[in-house]
């Protein structure tokens, strides 16, 4: 595995930044599908601003998450602060941060947020899937130590090659990726085409989700913390709780009056 795909002097194409085309091309396609499905009444243009503003917000919140939670270094070498190819992307502040962006988006076109999140939502996880392949290719996001048959012994140039050289790690980018390309499938396949009330898709993912990685931050090696507790475990319980008792209270599964 090798962070660069392609170099041709002083041009690189790396497989993070390819996995964020990737993501986008695809949510574009999918996310135009369910907008003409459920009648939202967006533009392919609007649809793909949309898709702009969300990502845009999206790697500022994760990147600023990030970067707040080890001030200790990005304080003293600012100069890092915009260096995402370094790693350095946390998926909860990317949520909070592509949240806000949709949201002030949706609102100035008079559209529904909780219609349009449900419409979002499969896209939302697949990219994530896409993401997690790059950061495979990265060597970030990595796990701790592992004597498992299919442990991974990163390059000694990636960031957990450098950290744990010759040591095979759980490969945690490959186990999220594949939970959430499971819940894509669910999501996409089944979920969508039943009836409910606006929400209970985003309310599904976002829940699927957050178990997903609590679990998958058990093996990490690289997670950001809150004292002697991993940060990306508490805010995932927290989310995840959250999630089902709006579901549940809302009883948003039923189908919506008319």
């Amino acid at each position: 595995m090798h962070p660069i795909l392609f170099e041709y002097g002083p041009i690189q194409i790396r497989f993070y930044g390819l996995m964020y085309v990737v993501a986008i091309l695809v949510a574009n396609y999918l996310i135009k599908k369910e907008v003409d499905r459920k009648g939202i009444p967006l533009t392919s243009d609007d649809v793909m601003n949309f898709i702009i503003w969300t990502v845009v917000g999206g790697v500022i919140g994760a990147r600023l998450y990030y970067v707040g939670f080890n001030w200790d270094f990005y304080g003293s070498t600012p100069s890092e602060i915009p260096a995402v190819w370094h790693g350095g992307l946390a998926i909860h502040g990317g949520m909070l941060g592509g949240i806000t962006a949709a949201f002030i988006y949706l609102k100035r076109q008079g559209v529904e947020f909780w219609r349009m999140a449900d419409a979002v939502a499969p896209s939302l996880i697949l990219g994530q899937a896409f993401g997690r392949f790059g950061n495979f290719m990265n060597g970030d996001a990595h796990g701790r130590p592992t004597d498992a048959p299919w442990g991974i012994v990163f390059p000694p140039e990636s960031i957990a090659g450098s950290e744990n050289p010759g040591v095979p790690l759980h490969p945690t980018m490959l186990y999220e990726m594949a939970i959430n390309l499971s819940v894509f499938l669910f999501l996409w396949l089944y979920l969508r085409k039943k009836e409910h009330r606006p929400g209970f898709i985003f309310g599904a993912y976002i829940a699927m989700y957050s178990l997903g990685r609590f679990v998958v931050e058990h093996f990490r090696a690289d997670s950001l913390m809150l004292g002697p507790i991993k940060a990306a475990q508490a805010v995932s319980l927290v989310i995840a709780i959250a999630a089902l008792a709006i579901i549940i209270s809302s009883r948003l599964w039923e189908p919506q009056q008319k």
